[in-house]
């Protein structure tokens, strides 16, 4: 009896492995571990020192670099301080506004680089917009300010003479190639049937882009602006060139204080400037990822890969 009633259970577990198959050994990959710490290790260091700022950020002491305790005082004297807050207004205003035309401008340029088809402009234009990207800030800088000089005082233009103008202009000029290729890229991808058949049923060309154009590059457009908003926020070199007296942004007002002690206000401010930008890029990340999606993760190369897609 008892070897008959072995002998089923014996076949039927012989059978359930049969069918379940033999069990898989987890391999572990050594090499992948090690570039999986080495990433991590870069990580911290990059970012380590982000870190001590946010840390500090709450030392109640005087001076920044000497730890006394733990406390919210420091955010509390930034903002009694009516040159700091000064600063971040600035700072915000020129951002907000470099958003803006940077906006437009690129997406008009972007649009009419993606519908021009081969026009003979485009890859002198394309050029043109990569070179505003590569030159170094100290080059762009020392050209801006003899120009703004020239067209307030020759030219009898005051506005150039404004500090915030000067801001706004010269952060535009590369927030602007940065919103030419996201728009570019995100129209590149897009057929332009709908607006061949809008224009062959007679909508005129404005009714075509604010109904069919606009919506289609309108995630493309957001980001651009908010990462332009972003470019803005942390520009030193030319906003150190550029601003007069009156319009110092935050960039400038903290590289100014390295020449004496650096107090935990600048840290606090620091530490909210930069949960402003992680706030912004989650963002662009956001209205990117939801741009892909809707077009069923055919998004076109830069939006794609801004996005995190493949």
């Amino acid at each position: 009896m008892t070897a008959v009633s072995e002998r089923p259970a014996t076949e039927a577990a012989s059978v359930d492995e049969s069918v379940s198959g033999p069990k898989k050994r987890r391999h572990v990959d050594i090499g992948t571990v090690l570039i999986s710490i080495w990433g991590v290790l870069g990580l911290l260091f990059l970012f380590f020192p982000v870190l001590v700022i946010v840390a500090y950020s709450f030392n109640t002491g005087r001076q920044l670099q000497s730890w006394q305790g733990f406390g919210f005082t420091s955010y509390v004297n930034a903002f009694n301080n009516p040159t700091i807050v000064s600063t971040i207004y600035v700072s915000i205003y020129v951002a907000f506004f470099t958003a803006i035309v940077s906006a437009i401008l690129g997406s008009l340029a972007g649009v009419a680089m993606a519908r021009s088809g081969r026009a003979w402009w485009i890859p002198a234009f394309t050029a043109l917009l990569g070179l505003v990207l590569v030159t170094p800030e100290i080059v762009n800088a020392v050209s801006l300010l003899p120009w703004f000089v020239d067209l307030g005082t020759t030219w009898n233009l005051p506005i150039f003479s404004i500090g915030v103008v000067r801001l706004i202009v010269a952060h535009s000029l590369f927030a602007c190639a940065v919103v030419t290729f996201i728009v570019r890229a995100r129209m590149a991808g897009m057929s332009a049937s709908l607006e061949e058949a809008a224009a062959d049923l007679g909508a005129p060309p404005i009714r075509r882009f604010l109904d069919i154009t606009f919506p289609l590059m309108r995630p493309a457009v957001i980001s651009g602006a908010l990462l332009s908003f972003t470019l803005s926020l942390d520009n030193t070199v030319i906003s150190s060139f550029v601003s007069v007296a009156g319009s110092t942004p935050w960039p400038v007002y903290v590289f100014s204080s390295l020449r004496s002690s650096l107090r935990p206000e600048i840290a606090a401010v620091s530490t909210l400037m930069l949960l402003l930008t992680l706030a912004v890029l989650g963002l662009v990340a956001f209205v990117l990822l939801r741009a892909q999606k809707r077009v069923g993760g055919d998004a076109p190369g830069l939006a794609s890969t801004l996005a995190g897609g493949n």
